[in-house]
């Protein structure tokens, strides 16, 4: 390869990385706080409505129903109308349902709500996936996926303090702390969704903040990663859901997931009990601990496994 050309494309593969990664990051950021704030606001909101330990449990899971069963069909359809209206769709669908959780009352409303709000965000994560795969080439990738995955950390990181802070307005407007958790975090993504559709483009083509040759070095690059991608794997969807290769990456997302959502859900609890204090911001800051060091593991493996070409060796550690 020539290496100016090669120099060339790691500009333009930093140039689109500093384009999209941040404003990648701000919506994946409000999807987490907006999956896990009920974490903060579990026992106001089960003092307030009475709601068990077990229905708090089955209401918090039942959102990962309605996100399994229309995450494939969330997919096909961004696929097919684009991913600046699909991105919109998803987050304004999420950020209003999310808000409506301050209405929920009963344990048949949070349930609603909570299977919702899976429906709605269904398909945000391997959607954005999926875009990174029309923008960065296969060297680049992993960088700008590792990247994208900073949102995570950072979603606790800033989003606990915030959370904390939002159940002390506790009483404000007539509103208890857990309403103004899921109206305020839950209007934010609607209005980054709004955002989304104006700041996104679709694909190199059409971004009018490349140049003509930075986008046709782009295309000729992808294309190129496509063809080489087309040669591996299945071609088909039902061929793709029962692939060997899927089933197995797919188990081991499920085994880290359950285990992160534990986590997720019920830390603020438990730092509560341990400072012997009620959820407020002050727990908020000390549960972000934690997702600091995930923040440097983030920022670290995705680098070292590029360098070093040895992705499946990082994956499994």
């Amino acid at each position: 390869m020539d290496p100016h050309a090669s120099a060339s494309l790691e500009a333009i593969n930093s140039k689109v990385m500093r384009r999209l990664l941040p404003f990648l990051l701000l919506m994946y950021v409000l999807a987490f706080l907006d999956r896990a704030n009920i974490g903060f606001a579990q026992k106001a909101l089960q003092h307030d409505t009475g709601l068990s330990n077990a229905a708090f449990a089955f209401g918090a899971g039942v959102f990962f129903v309605g996100y399994a069963l229309f995450e494939v069909p969330s997919n096909l359809l961004l696929h097919r109308v684009g991913a600046r209206a699909w991105m919109c769709r998803i987050m304004v669908t999420w950020g209003l349902v999310s808000a409506a959780m301050c209405l929920a009352h009963t344990a048949t409303t949070f349930y609603t709500l909570r299977f919702l709000l899976g429906v709605a965000e269904a398909g945000f994560f391997p959607g954005v996936i999926y875009y990174l795969t029309h923008w960065f080439p296969q060297r680049a990738r992993a960088r700008a996926v590792g990247m994208f995955y900073f949102g995570a950390p950072l979603a606790f990181i800033f989003g606990s303090p915030l959370s904390g802070l939002l159940l002390e307005l506790n009483g404000a407007l007539g509103l208890a702390g857990w309403q103004w958790l899921f109206l305020v975090e839950g209007i934010l993504a609607t209005l980054v969704g709004v955002w989304a559709f104006w700041y996104l483009d679709n694909r190199p083509e059409s971004a009018r903040w490349l140049n003509e040759q930075e986008r046709t070095s782009l295309r000729s690059a992808l294309d190129e990663d496509a063809r080489a991608a087309s040669a591996h794997g299945p071609h088909r969807l039902l061929a793709a859901l029962v692939d060997r290769r899927v089933l197995l990456l797919s188990l081991i997302y499920l085994l880290i997931q359950m285990s992160v959502y534990g986590v997720i859900f019920y830390l603020p609890q438990q730092v509560a009990a341990l400072l012997g204090t009620t959820v407020g911001f002050h727990v908020g800051l000390v549960a972000a601990l934690p997702w600091l060091c995930a923040l440097v593991v983030t920022w670290y493996v995705p680098r070292r496994a590029d360098r070093t070409g040895g992705h499946r060796l990082w994956a499994s550690v």
